[in-house]
């Protein structure tokens, strides 16, 4: 448990009387939705828990960032929501689902690089969570972006490769995009919970990369790794692709590599580390 989550333990234990009786009579928000309403609406059953979750993780966001403990995450996000304007297109390139992610289980702050999900998990017990949504969260928390190569569809789901590892995910993707085979993709996936399902769901709109190929991209990727000279050798693409080589390394190469939209996905050319490359650098 890092410190900063040790502090909020601290006024959660605090002020369990006042949370027992504030639940009673405070209202959930509406756009918190359990999973079975989630299913009902029509979401895919492992897209509908992590949905959850991240409305849960949304809520927990907003009444811990106004705390003073959490003072530097709070001003990171704030100055990034200024900057980028997440919505997703026309607005901005970022979604509302890449960024909230990012805020969420990516953006480290404090002296022990904790997140806003590392806190939920460590004040889980508090907060009365039960098992099952307690590792959902954990899954949810060590999951990143990944880029990855579309290899076609199989029984309805899309099959994607990751570039560098060759790991092969079965997925969902929730935006309804099918993509086609040879396209790179640059999404978010969430793995199945407790062996209740075989596949992954995306949990962002894919971001589709065009104007550089699988094997620039690749080229990249271990050019980037490099650079990560702190981080053993078996982690870098892992936080590379979570962390990046900066706060808003990832953030910016969406930001500067938009190039054009529909209504399931989101086109970026180039390469984040050729400037000439990207049409908004």
């Amino acid at each position: 448990m890092g410190q900063i989550s040790k502090k909020l333990a601290r006024r959660f234990t605090k002020w369990s009387g006042r949370f027992r009786q504030a639940a009673k009579t405070i209202p959930i928000p509406k756009d918190v939705r359990d999973v079975e309403t989630l299913v009902k609406d029509g979401l895919d059953p492992l897209f509908a828990v992590y949905a959850s979750v991240q409305n849960i993780t949304s809520v927990f966001s907003e009444c811990v960032s106004v705390l003073p403990e959490l003072e530097p995450y709070y001003d990171v996000i704030a100055a990034a929501e200024d900057e980028y304007m997440p919505s997703g297109p026309p607005m901005s390139p970022l979604t509302g689902s890449y960024f909230t992610t990012w805020a969420f289980f990516d953006l480290r702050f404090g002296d022990e690089l904790e997140t806003i999900g590392t806190c939920l998990l460590d004040v889980s017990d508090r907060l009365g969570l039960n098992a099952g949504l307690v590792e959902a969260i954990r899954q949810f928390q060590e999951s990143r972006m990944g880029v990855y190569e579309h290899g076609g569809t199989r029984g309805g789901r899309i099959r994607l490769r990751e570039l560098v590892t060759g790991r092969d995910f079965d997925t969902i993707c929730t935006s309804g995009c099918g993509g086609k085979p040879g396209e790179l993709w640059y999404v978010r996936l969430c793995p199945p919970i407790l062996d209740l399902v075989e596949y992954h769901v995306t949990i962002t709109t894919p971001y589709v990369l065009t104007q550089a190929s699988k094997s620039d991209w690749t080229a990249y990727l271990n050019r980037a790794m490099l650079q990560l000279k702190d981080v053993d050798e078996d982690h870098r693409l892992h936080d590379l692709l979570k962390y990046g080589l900066g706060v808003h390394h990832w953030n910016e190469f969406v930001f500067q590599a938009y190039h054009h939209h529909q209504f399931d996905a989101i086109f970026l050319a180039g390469l984040p580390d050729v400037k000439g490359s990207l049409p908004h650098a």
